[in-house]
């Protein structure tokens, strides 16, 4: 609405009104919401169906966007090298991401199972599955999990993330691996990252408290 407002005044304003005295208001920057390590993995048992599972799986063990997973083909996959294709990304950027032998156990399963022709998940007349779907797929473990927390899909890769910082990995290779093209993105997950905060002794210890 600002920009319109001071598009409006730049044309039609001539000299008259100054578009620059509009302040635009600061955004609120909320903090992304994660699952501990236990949260994540009741999700990822929870799907009956070995389809529904390995989806999951791979969301969140590649750290994944719920289009990069309905968009990855067969050929993406590359078992000599245990990674995965990541093709046209956010912003049309490409990336390479590692693959887990437990995924590929479970990839192992699902192929023996189902017979995707093009892409690894397809519907069920075929094609790319669909983005819908897999919000279903998410919400159904979360119920089966009996995780009350509002969140959604998304929350798997900023777990994946944040996870990994736990672990101790190198905020600029969660970069590579989450495709962000700055670091300042990806430095908000240190902000719910137990790694540091692990260190932190309450004062409250120090008091006599009875």
């Amino acid at each position: 609405m600002v920009s319109a407002i001071k598009t409006y005044y730049t044309i039609a304003g001539k000299g008259r009104v100054d578009p620059e005295f509009l302040e635009r208001p600061r955004r609120r920057r909320a903090l992304p919401k994660v699952l501990s390590k236990e949260e994540v993995s009741n999700i990822l048992n929870s799907p009956g169906n070995v389809k529904h599972k390995l989806l999951l799986w791979i969301i969140y063990s590649c750290g994944l966007r719920r289009s990069e997973a309905t968009n990855i083909k067969l050929t993406d996959l590359d078992r000599d090298r245990g990674i995965l294709h990541i093709r046209e990304g956010k912003g049309r950027v490409d990336r390479i991401v590692p693959v887990s032998v437990k995924v590929w156990e479970k990839l192992d399963e699902y192929l023996s199972s189902y017979r995707p022709r093009e892409y690894l998940f397809e519907g069920q007349t075929s094609g790319r599955y669909s983005s819908e779907s897999v919000y279903r797929v998410f919400k159904n473990a979360l119920l089966k999990a009996g995780i009350k927390k509002d969140v959604g899909v998304h929350s798997l890769r900023h777990s994946y993330a944040t996870h990994l910082h736990e672990n101790g990995l190198d905020i600029r290779y969660i970069q590579e691996l989450l495709g962000h093209k700055s670091t300042r993105t990806t430095e908000i997950y240190t902000h719910v990252s137990r790694r540091n905060l692990a260190v932190v002794r309450s004062p409250i210890e120090d008091l006599d408290l009875k």
